[in-house]
């Protein structure tokens, strides 16, 4: 009976300190998928970004930006009594390494919401792993509608929000400016058909310029990595339009912009914030840029008081180096999801998700913003022009 009882309470005792042990492993895991580290006192925020390949400028640039923030809101004191950490995920450039690196930030950094991608095409491959696994997604500056709303269903993406304003508020400020400003009567649109974010502009550009009273003369077409577009710019010379809308990434339009100068075509080119990189000059020569004109979120030579104090910030984090609009809308997205943390209370993910969607008059670097009912900022855009390689400040357009 001893060794009965012996053995009893051996098994009760190892059950017990069992139990134990799982208690601990199950709030360790609890914690961790809170996208908290309870040894560390870390909030986890997921970067997901283009590092590398064709659209690494706009990574860099959004990455840039998003450690300032994560800087000065640490220096503060951190969000509900934790430090910020930024974990940072590189897609490549490409939609399906996106859609990895959200699902390892995700099931393995146990982040609490992720910021990116840069570009819609990116992002939406980002976009079917937020909305399965439950966890925010904030783009910086994806801008095609169908990042928050689905396409085909109209159903809202209730987990995916953005920092930037979309493709048809940014087609109409430039079918506009084109209309008011150049009086423009005919276009060519030359859009980049591998490319969502240069399709949707391309859709908005052409509605709102014809609902002016002006011709699209034609519609031409080119894809990424694409590196000779004399035949299609030899058609858009012969069709002689006021100008011409270029809504691609500065890496084909750099290459545009120079062979189009080249070949003698001196008309007015216009775009989007994708042509928002330092490489663009460099790709395409200063004098090649002259006579263009791009739609963007900000102007580092904006004197609103956040501006200024966004700018000086980052130049003197980076050297110097003045801030592109890619950098303004990584601080922001990042200040963004910051923000819904402290006003949730929690990194609960429905919280946080409910807090993002009830975000009203927040000052950001790139302005004032409310959410809308489909999880996208209204706030102002602005027209920049090229000035001997670089953005002037043309003008400033309220939603």
């Amino acid at each position: 009976m001893k060794k009965i009882g012996a053995i009893i309470l051996t098994t009760v005792l190892t059950a017990a300190l069992a139990t134990g042990c799982g208690n601990n492993k199950n709030n360790e895991s609890n914690a961790a998928a809170n996208g908290g580290d309870a040894a560390a006192g870390t909030i986890k925020i997921g970067a997901n970004l283009e590092l590398t390949g064709g659209q690494a400028s706009f990574g860099d640039s959004a990455l840039k930006g998003a450690k300032l923030a994560v800087k000065e809101i640490n220096d503060a004191g951190g969000v509900l009594g934790q430090q910020l950490e930024l974990v940072e995920a590189d897609n490549a450039s490409k939609s399906e390494e996106a859609t990895r690196a959200a699902q390892k930030l995700i099931t393995t950094e146990k982040v609490v919401a992720i910021i990116g991608a840069t570009t819609s095409t990116n992002t939406l491959g980002i976009v079917p792993v937020a909305q399965d696994k439950k966890i925010p997604l904030v783009s910086s500056s994806a801008t095609n509608p169908k990042v928050t709303v689905d396409e085909r269903s109209g159903d809202l993406n209730e987990w995916v929000f953005r920092a930037s304003f979309i493709d048809p508020f940014q087609g109409q400020v430039m079918a506009n400016f084109a209309t008011e400003t150049l009086k423009a009567k005919t276009a060519v649109i030359y859009t980049d058909t591998s490319s969502d974010y240069s399709k949707g502009l391309q859709k908005f550009f052409k509605e709102t310029f014809t609902k002016s009273g002006g011709t699209i003369l034609s519609e031409e077409s080119y894809q990424q990595k694409d590196s000779d577009f004399k035949a299609v710019l030899t058609r858009i010379k012969e069709a002689k339009p006021d100008v011409i809308y270029l809504p691609g990434y500065y890496e084909e339009v750099g290459k545009i912009l120079k062979q189009a100068r080249e070949m003698g075509i001196t008309v007015p080119f216009m775009g989007g914030d994708g042509w928002d990189s330092p490489q663009l000059a460099e790709i395409a020569g200063a004098a090649a840029l002259d006579n263009t004109f791009m739609s963007n979120h900000y102007s580092p030579e904006d004197s609103a008081p956040e501006v200024k104090s966004f700018v000086d910030a980052f130049k003197a984090a980076n050297g110097d180096l003045v801030p592109d609009g890619m950098a303004a809308l990584g601080y922001d997205a990042v200040k963004l999801v910051a923000d819904a943390i402290t006003r949730a209370g929690s990194t609960d993910a429905t919280k946080l998700k409910d807090a993002l969607a009830a975000t009203k008059d927040l000052q950001l670097a790139t302005g004032k913003i409310t959410m809308n009912e489909t999880h996208d900022p209204v706030k102002a855009a602005v027209v920049l022009k090229f000035v001997e390689g670089k953005q002037t400040f043309e003008a400033k357009v309220n939603p």
